[in-house]
């Protein structure tokens, strides 16, 4: 089957966080929620589930964890045994439940900004201390500095929590930064928590490794956190997986309890199971589309918007615009949804050093991404 990643579906009106959240006349950019159909054969799974019309209380699918298994054994060689799979709502949902069940009260979680919001809220949410190692960057991108991440752990350091590949920057870390990080972690007896949600999302000359597939010690000391939510897009539906050896699988299974069910629910699980079988053709066309497009915006941006400079994204469909050589006064972000109606993600979300970026999503048809670019152009071009 051919998928036509060009043809623009209608999202207002359609209950839609990511169009619902601004004016009429705002493109929206921002959350990470690509703007495309789900593969044929979710829709389809779907279809035939929902036409039996009863929806009672479900059972664990047979097949989905042989699936998954299956799946990352031929990605990335990494044999992970079915019953440490946990089932979690969500990616965020589980990085909260490993930072509640390692560690007490007052302890330390470990994260590099610029990243993704919640790894802050997490602190708040779970009443742990946020200690940060920040990425630096460098005019060939965003580097770890390992001697300040070894500085930043504390005594009551416990957590690291890893999103690789990154959001917002769009790195996709080496196997000598993954080894130099788990090196680090083991000697200070940290767990590892790793958010790989956007595994499938790497691009040529790039390969992702999940740090649990290092060696047998990195995998007793990481659970990493997987889900078919964003390769397929289906966030809508709220499954995920913790991949979590023994005897981590027991104390995070004791902090679900009572809080989490023990599988998802049917639809989900229907949803998930089509999409690991029978969706990576349409995955597999979706990456492409997603270069054209990453390629589409860094030469747009060299090009076009002055001022603004933009790094190659190795993985992610997220770029990360640095506008501090705009003359924009005041953050970026509300100066695009003011001036241009395009709605982006405020740099400072993702902490300090995000000051004077955006992040812009470009998993959306190129028509309307090229639109929204046009009018960044017009905006600057007003600007002086």
């Amino acid at each position: 089957m051919r998928y036509d990643f060009d043809r623009v579906v209608k999202r207002r009106g359609t209950d839609s966080v990511k169009w619902a959240r601004y004016g009429q006349d705002v493109l929206p950019l921002w959350v990470a929620d690509m703007d495309f159909p789900s593969p044929e054969p979710v829709v389809e799974a779907l279809r035939r589930r929902i036409e039996h019309g009863v929806f009672g209380y479900g059972v664990e699918l047979d097949e989905l964890r042989a699936v998954l298994q299956e799946r990352i054994l031929v990605q990335h060689g990494w044999r992970v045994e079915q019953e440490d799979m946990v089932f979690v709502p969500g990616v965020v949902v589980g990085f909260n439940l490993v930072c509640q069940a390692f560690g007490g009260e007052g302890d330390g979680v470990l994260i590099q900004p610029p990243v993704y919001p919640p790894f802050f809220s997490v602190g708040e949410r779970t009443r742990r201390r946020i200690e940060t190692a920040p990425l630096v960057l460098t005019s060939e991108g965003y580097r770890i500095d390992f001697d300040a991440f070894e500085a930043a752990i504390s005594p009551r350091t416990r957590v690291f929590l890893l999103c690789n590949p990154h959001n917002p920057v769009g790195r996709v870390f080496t196997r000598t930064e993954l080894e130099k990080l788990a090196e680090i972690c083991l000697r200070h007896d940290l767990i590892i928590c790793s958010d790989e949600i956007h595994q499938d999302f790497v691009y040529p000359g790039h390969r992702h490794i999940p740090i649990a597939s290092l060696g047998p010690e990195v995998a007793k000391r990481t659970i990493t956190l997987v889900a078919p939510s964003k390769s397929y897009n289906i966030p809508g539906f709220h499954l995920s997986f913790a991949l979590a050896p023994e005897p981590l699988r027991d104390r995070l299974k004791a902090a679900c309890r009572g809080l989490i069910p023990g599988h998802s629910g049917v639809l989900d699980q229907v949803a998930a199971l089509a999409a690991y079988k029978e969706g990576n053709e349409w995955l597999e066309q979706l990456l492409a589309y997603l270069r054209g497009n990453r390629d589409f915006v860094l030469a747009y941006v060299r090009n076009h918007l002055p001022g603004i400079e933009m790094l190659e994204p190795q993985g992610t469909y997220l770029a990360w615009l640095d506008c501090r050589g705009t003359g924009i006064q005041g953050p970026p972000g509300e100066f695009f949804l003011r001036e241009a109606k395009v709605a982006l993600n405020e740099g400072s979300f993702f902490g300090r050093n995000g000051e004077g970026f955006v992040r812009l999503n470009f998993g959306c048809p190129r028509p309307i991404l090229q639109e929204a670019l046009e009018r960044m152009k017009r905006a600057l071009e007003a600007l002086g």
